[in-house]
C-alpha cells in the first residue's frame, strides 16, 4: 500500500509539472545570435549566426528551467566572404567535421526578470560550462494568438578553450584575433 501512494504520489507531481510548465519554440526570424571579437588589438569585428533552433521551458509563475540550442557554423556572417570562409575552415570551427554548436541549460538562477542560465557550450568538439546572463522580457500574446517568450542574455568565452586558437603575429607587436569573445542572444519564441 505504501509503495503504491509512493508511486501515486510520483506520477502527480509529474503530471502537474507537465501542465503547468510549457514549451517554446525559438522563433529565428525574430532573434539574434550574435559575437564580438578584438581584431588588430584595436578594433572590433562583428558577426552573427542565422541558422539555428532551440527551445525554452518557461512554468506557471514565469520562470525559465530549461533551455537548449543548436547552431550551424556554416550559417556564420561577418559580411566579409574570405573572413567567413576562414572562419568555417579548420584554423577555426572547422564546420565540416563539426557542423554545429550546442548549448544545454543545468540550472537557471532568476531574481525578478535577471536570469543566470548555466549551462554546457560545445564547440568544435568541446564542451564547457559557461553562464549566460540577462533578462527574461516576459510572456505575450502576438496579433495572430501565438503565445510568445522573450529574454536576453550574454557572456564572454575564451575562444582558446574550445579550440579555436588560430592567429597571426603583427610587425607592431600584439596578434590579429583577440581571445575573448562576446556572445549575446535575443530570443524570441513560441509557445508549442
Amino acid at each position: 500500500m505504501f509503495k503504491k501512494i509512493i508511486v501515486l504520489t510520483t506520477i502527480l507531481v509529474f503530471s502537474a509539472t507537465a501542465i503547468f510548465a510549457a514549451t517554446y519554440q525559438v522563433d529565428p526570424v525574430h532573434s539574434q545570435i550574435h559575437f564580438t571579437i578584438p581584431h588588430l588589438m584595436m578594433f572590433k569585428v562583428r558577426g552573427e549566426f542565422t541558422d539555428y533552433s532551440g527551445t525554452v521551458e518557461v512554468d506557471d509563475k514565469n520562470k525559465i528551467t530549461a533551455a537548449s540550442a543548436t547552431i550551424k557554423i556554416a550559417s556564420i556572417s561577418t559580411r566579409e566572404q574570405k573572413r567567413d570562409d576562414h572562419l568555417r575552415s579548420p584554423d577555426f570551427f572547422n564546420a565540416a567535421e563539426y557542423p554545429t554548436m550546442t548549448f544545454t541549460s543545468t540550472r537557471f538562477v532568476q531574481s525578478g526578470d535577471t536570469v543566470t542560465a548555466y549551462g554546457k557550450l560545445t564547440i568544435r568538439g568541446t564542451t564547457k560550462d559557461v553562464a549566460l546572463t540577462g533578462k527574461f522580457l516576459g510572456v505575450n500574446t502576438d496579433p495572430w494568438g501565438n503565445v510568445r517568450a522573450g529574454l536576453e542574455a550574454t557572456t564572454t568565452i575564451n575562444r582558446h578553450d574550445f579550440g579555436l586558437s588560430w592567429n597571426k603575429a603583427l610587425e607592431t607587436g600584439g596578434v590579429v584575433v583577440g581571445d575573448m569573445v562576446e556572445i549575446g542572444l535575443e530570443v524570441e519564441a513560441i509557445k508549442q
